[in-house]
């Protein structure tokens, strides 16, 4: 995701592509990449620095936190923006900047029933724990009651 700042004339510059997955040290068994990270920006020039805004996405598969099945999800950045001061090369790298964008868009605990469209076959968290009335204990405080203080 270079940028030739002298490309970029004085109204802006549009830019759509893909760019190899940017999360590449993620590649582990919770995650993967599946694809290319697909973008739309804008690009210009304004007081000395550059500026960029516009979409991100990002197909990965994900591990489910209840059932540990492995299923599809896309990391979607509608409002990507940044801001780099020029002062140096000619080329700006907006690679570090999507790269962050997309960890901070990544859920932290993915569900593979979180959109709707898929019923997790682990059962749901209420269930899975005993209520308030099914466990009627008091508490055990014989422990502390043997130290000599």
């Amino acid at each position: 995701m270079k940028v030739h700042l002298r490309q970029i004339r004085d109204e802006g510059l549009h830019l759509e592509g893909e760019e190899e997955c940017l999360i590449p040290e993620l590649a582990t068994d919770e995650v993967q990449c599946t694809g290319p990270m697909r973008y739309s920006l804008d690009v210009g020039i304004s007081e000395g620095a550059l500026w960029a805004n516009g979409s991100l996405t990002q197909p990965v598969e994900l591990r489910c936190v209840a059932c540990l099945e492995r299923f599809a999800h896309t990391i979607e950045v509608p409002a990507f923006a940044v801001r780099l001061e020029r002062g140096g090369p000619e080329e700006v790298d907006l690679a570090p900047a999507a790269r962050e964008d997309i960890l901070l868009n990544l859920p932290a605990y993915p569900r593979c029933d979180r959109h709707g469209g898929r019923v997790c076959p682990a059962p749901p968290l209420e269930q899975s724990r005993p209520t308030h009335a099914d466990e009627e204990q008091k508490p055990d405080w014989s422990a502390l009651d043997k130290l000599d203080l």
